[in-house]
Formats: C-alpha cells, sequence, structure tokens
C-alpha cells in the first residue's frame, strides 16, 4: 500500500480529514515527504568498494526496506592540505562540482541517480555551505574566507581541515548559489541536507531556497540544526534535527532521563517550533555513529524500541547506513571502514514492518497530513504511552495506538484508552483488543504498536 496516492492526499483530504484539536491546512512540503522515510547513505562505508557503482546495487535493497528519500553523503574532492586520517574528512570539499574519484565518475553519480529515480527514490545531497578545504581554489579569491589578524585562514572547533567561508562576500554567495543549481538543474538530484546550517546565515538559506524552488517546487531540504529550527524553517527547509529527542532517547536507555522527560520535551516543542517544521528522529547518524558509539552501545537493549519510537511520535524518521543490516562497529570518520552485513539480521524485518506500518497509516504522516500526539493515562511511570487519531471522510478513520516499556525490568501497567477501546491490529500481525481501562505486562523494552 505504500504511497496512497499521495498527491490525491495532497487534493482532497485535506478538506475531508479532522484531527481532535485541529483542522487540516494546507500543506507546505513535498507531496512524498509526508509518508517518507530517509536514510543517510555513506557511500565510503556502505560496500566494500565504496562506491556509487557499488552502491548502485544495494539500492533495490534499500527500496524493499520502504526507503524513500536517499541523502547522501557529501561526494565532492577532499582537500589534502591538513587532511585528517588517511582519506580525508566528507566535510572537506575542494571542489563543490566534481565527483569524489575515490567513489567513481561523475558518469557513474548519474547513473546511480538515474537507478534510485527508477526505483522511486528522491536523493537529497548533504551540502557544506560553512566551509571549504583550506587548498580549495576559493581560498585564492580575495575576501571569500574568513582570516586572522596574521592572514591565516580560520577554522572552526577542531575542524582544522577547513577554511570557514565568509558570507557578507556576495561574489561568494553568489558562488555557492550557482553550485547549488549546478546539482539540481545538471545533475538532476531532488534537494539538499545542509551541515550545520545554523553556522550559515540564514537570509543567504532562504534566498538561495526560494531561487532553486523557482524551477524546482518539489525539492526537499533538511537543515542540520535544531537551536535556529524556528527561523530556518520559516521559508528555506523543510525538515530539522531532533537533537534533544535523541539526546533524551539516549538519556532514558541509560537511566539518566524518564518518560516524563520526553512529554515535557513535545510539549515544549509544540511552543517553540512552527508545527510545520518536520522533525527528523533518529537513533544514529554518522556523527553519532563515529564519534558516541553505535545505537547498540548508547541504547542497548533499548534500541528496538528506540528505533519504533521514531516511527510513532511526529516527524520523518531516519536510518543510517549499517543499521539495517545489523552493523555493530563504529565506522572510522577518515578511514575506509566497510559495515558488518549480518546474515538475515533481525534489523531487517524491524525496519521494513515499521516502514510499511507508517506508510499503511495516515495518522503518522508528518505534521499537519497526520494527527497530533496525546498521552495516554497510564500508571506506571515506565511507559510510554501515546496515541494518533484521525478523522478522514475520504478514507476513512485511522488510530495508532503505541505502548512502550522504556526499562530494564518486566512492568505492568493499566492504562486508560477511554474512547479509543476497541480491536486493534497489532505490528506484529496479532489482534489485540483493548478495554477502556486495560491492564497489561509488557518485558523489558518490549513494546506493543497497533492500528484501526
Amino acid at each position: 500500500m505504500k504511497k496512497l496516492l499521495i498527491f490525491a492526499l495532497g487534493v482532497l483530504a485535506l478538506s475531508s480529514c479532522t484531527t481532535k484539536s485541529q483542522q487540516c491546512c494546507q500543506h507546505r512540503h513535498p507531496d512524498y515527504a509526508y509518508d517518507a522515510t530517509i536514510y543517510e547513505l555513506n557511500t565510503r562505508q556502505l560496500t566494500p568498494e565504496g562506491t556509487f557503482a557499488a552502491a548502485e546495487a544495494v539500492l533495490p535493497e534499500l527500496r524493499d526496506n520502504g526507503i524513500d528519500i536517499l541523502w547522501v553523503m557529501p561526494c565532492q574532492p577532499i582537500g589534502k592540505l591538513t587532511r585528517k586520517g588517511t582519506l580525508g574528512s566528507y566535510y572537506s570539499i575542494i571542489d563543490y562540482c566534481q565527483i569524489n574519484p575515490e567513489f567513481g565518475t561523475r558518469a557513474d553519480f548519474e547513473h546511480f541517480l538515474a537507478t534510485a529515480h527508477r526505483l522511486g527514490f528522491k536523493v537529497i545531497l548533504d551540502w557544506v555551505a560553512n566551509h571549504t578545504a583550506p587548498d580549495s581554489p576559493w581560498a585564492l579569491n580575495d575576501g571569500w574566507h574568513y582570516r586572522d589578524s596574521l592572514g591565516n585562514l580560520m577554522v572552526q572547533y577542531d575542524w582544522t581541515d577547513i577554511a570557514k567561508l565568509n558570507y557578507n562576500n556576495q561574489d561568494m554567495r553568489a558562488a555557492m548559489k550557482q553550485a547549488m543549481h549546478w546539482w539540481m538543474d545538471s545533475i538532476g538530484i531532488d534537494g539538499f541536507r545542509c551541515d550545520v546550517a545554523g553556522e550559515v546565515p540564514t537570509d543567504f538559506w532562504n534566498d538561495a531556497m526560494a531561487e532553486l524552488r523557482q524551477t524546482h517546487p518539489d525539492m526537499f531540504t533538511l537543515a542540520e540544526d535544531e537551536a535556529k529550527a524556528q527561523e530556518l524553517t520559516e521559508s528555506a527547509f523543510d525538515m530539522y534535527y531532533g537533537w534533544t529527542l535523541h539526546h533524551l532517547m539516549n538519556g532514558v536507555a541509560q537511566g539518566k532521563n524518564t518518560v516524563d522527560d520526553l512529554w515535557n520535551y513535545f510539549a515544549k516543542v509544540d511552543t517553540t517550533i512552527r508545527p510545520e517544521a518536520i522533525r527528523m528522529n533518529f537513533t544514529s547518524n554518522h556523527d553519532e555513529n563515529s564519534w558516541n558509539g553505535t545505537e547498540f552501545e548508547r541504547m542497548g537493549d533499548g534500541a528496538e524500541l528506540f528505533a519504533a519510537f521514531t516511527y510513532v511520535v511526529p516527524g520523518m524518521p531516519m536510518i543510517y547506513t549499517g543499521q539495517i543490516s545489523g552493523n555493530h562497529h563504529r565506522l572510522a570518520f577518515f578511514e575506509k571502514d566497510v559495515i558488518d552485513r549480518v546474515p538475515d539480521a533481525p534489523q531487517y524485518a524491524v525496519y521494513k514492518n515499521l516502514n510499511a506500518f507508517r506508510a499503511d497509516n495516515r495518522a503518522l504522516f508528518s505534521n499537519e497530513l497526520g494527527a497530533p500526539m496525546q498521552r495516554v493515562e497510564a500508571d506506571n511511570a515506565n511507559i510510554f504511552a501515546c496515541v494518533r487519531h484521525l478523522e478522514c471522510k475520504k478514507y476513512g478513520d485511522n488510530t495508532v495506538i503505541a505502548i512502550m516499556n522504556m526499562s530494564s525490568e518486566p512492568q505492568t501497567v493499566t492504562l486508560n484508552i477511554g474512547n479509543y477501546a476497541g480491536e486493534y491490529q497489532c505490528l506484529c500481525g496479532k489482534k489485540v483488543a483493548l478495554d477502556a481501562t486495560h491492564t497489561l505486562t509488557l518485558e523489558p523494552w518490549r513494546y506493543m504498536i497497533m492500528s484501526k
């Protein structure tokens, strides 16, 4: 049932679907974004070859899993001056309009892109607009980078392999927009994930994205930022990083945070970030995996539960390279370090089922086409229980209930299901009857997700 004719949903359901708390409004994002799952593709580590040609062969597997949007990590040539490690960082770019020979040729990327589009993917490119490699030709242009009092290129944090760009320079701004146009107009990608987006002036993003959307109205944009999400998503970006939620999930898994902390977060977000902005929910990404550990290191036995959690709370779920393959090790960032592929990894089925379930339940769609999340009253502080209910004349009502034991001990809980009582189809395939007042026991880190 994947996709449910989303174009029709956008035209028809907006006038016929309501939630308990709001009237559906006209949507602002590309149609394909509302029930999408995004996948961060680390080309270097996905396959032993580490090329686009090899990655292309994996695309049917990713599509079968239910992934919709591919976020390709930076694929341009990497600088050699002050390079970190043997191969260097993807985020130390020497030329915006070339392909890193490590990954193949322009023709290889275009073939990869054509195959991805044929299979139904949208493809966005990780865009590094905050800095270049210090040996980029741009560094020879007067005033294009920040320099210290001695004239040396300025770096940020411990990123000694980069040089920070100066957005007070209009020529540099124009060149950056031209490079983004090249990828959209000449190569044919579908949008951008923008690295450290909050470090770049918002007015640049507003100008650049507005200009690109004139000819690419269905482009999709992701900002790596949360602190400035309200500002960045006003017009430039569709989606922002749910960093705070991510850290809270880690905290709950480690016993440092509580279920109430999660609910307090959702209440705060509802008042601080515009409701049209899509939050990206994730248990891992390239930064977390390489520097802070795999989801299994950080979340232990709760890793699967929190993966499921990213699908039932508002936002778009994200999967990082290796997560559907059972990868259990940290991937070196500056070296070749291919993912572990566990034969018949159980994670593959977990994510495939979650992707299918989300696609088949409109209540879980993102933002204005989905339903708001309500807390289900529970007498056990270790239980996260929520309902998302959508009333729709066109497609019928849809209710999703999730009950999750966020602890390392078995928990018995009595839930006030109220008007949402009835028979449900569980994610596991079984039918479950929920009473208005319902008592059940869940094993450690186990969960139930069900719909009707």
